[in-house]
């Protein structure tokens, strides 16, 4: 057998292991918006009900034809097989330990929570309003951050003209809580 077909170093990761998404850190709680919970149902049923059954059926297809070795349906999709079962898993593992925390109960409103949509102000003038969510609904398009990223533990039980001081790359930054909403908040 030539070596190009051995694995060189037998604790290196496969590539199916190389995408897994990160835990979460030792004792930190799972946090989720009802949407987002739901969201990551809806992917979960779609998975099971939908996708991997049409790939079985490629598959099993495929497998049919005779010679795997050589049969690119087989092959590619055996591999989707299994990135489906991983995100199968972690989705049913994320789920299980969900806490779900529905920001349109939250009481004190005057206050940043979980859920909060916070607008604040950096030292130079420039505004970001951001929305605190769950670590597996982070959306930088949306600009959803995690609660346990460091601008939002900055944030976190501050009050609207509260200055807090922000740990950055660049150094310790102060910025300035402008305004606080949650969902069912007049606009």
């Amino acid at each position: 057998m030539s070596k190009a077909f051995t694995r060189e170093n037998d604790s290196a990761p496969d590539d199916d292991e190389a995408d897994d998404p990160k835990p979460l850190p030792k004792g930190v709680k799972n946090y989720m918006t009802p949407e987002g919970f739901q969201r990551m149902q809806e992917e979960l049923r779609s998975l099971l009900r939908v996708e991997r059954p049409k790939v079985v059926e490629v598959v099993s297809w495929a497998a049919g034809n005779g010679d795997r070795s050589e049969n690119g349906d087989y092959i590619y999709g055996k591999k989707r097989l299994r990135e489906i079962d991983r995100r199968i898993r972690f989705l049913t593992k994320r789920l299980e330990s969900a806490e779900v925390v529905d920001p349109t109960l939250q009481k004190n409103r005057d206050r940043v929570f979980f859920g909060a949509t916070v607008t604040y102000a950096r030292e130079d003038g420039t505004e970001n309003t951001i929305t605190i969510v769950g670590a597996d609904e982070v959306d930088m398009d949306r600009a959803h951050v995690s609660w346990i990223s460091p601008i939002a533990r900055a944030l976190l039980k501050a009050q609207e003209g509260d200055v807090v001081d922000l740990r950055t790359p660049a150094g310790l930054e102060q910025i300035e809580v402008v305004a606080i909403r949650y969902p069912g908040d007049a606009a």
